[in-house]
């Protein structure tokens, strides 16, 4: 089986738009983990114990690795993160196998089977 999780880490104001953005180029579901909390290299200063951050979230998309890099390309540009500090990041992890995919696992397996 040959899967990608892409991990995306965005600005909760990103959320829906590098959700659909994902949806458009192939990816089949998302789980969205919502008001993670994060410092990039510069740590941000609170203000009397509230931070200044907005909320970011952690999106989680479990794809064919065939289709991995376009996904990671398409949320790129739909989120802005190379263009807009903090906007967020994504990457992907290599996924030996898994399970509970009922309803997902044919049309991945119908884009592996076509990119091959």
């Amino acid at each position: 089986m040959n899967l990608k999780l892409i991990v995306a880490m965005v600005d909760d104001s990103l959320t829906d738009v590098v959700t659909e953005a994902a949806r458009e180029a192939g990816a089949t579901g998302a789980t969205t983990i919502s008001s993670v909390r994060g410092e990039g290299l510069t740590p941000e200063k609170g203000f009397m114990g509230l931070e200044l951050t907005s909320n970011r979230d952690v999106i989680l998309f479990l794809v064919a690795g065939t289709s991995a890099r376009r996904i990671l390309e398409h949320i790129c540009e739909a989120g802005g993160f190379d263009k807009n500090q903090g906007a967020g990041l994504a990457f992907q992890i290599d996924i030996e196998d898994a399970v509970g995919l009922n309803t997902q696992l044919p049309k991945i397996m119908e884009e592996i089977a076509g990119e091959v």
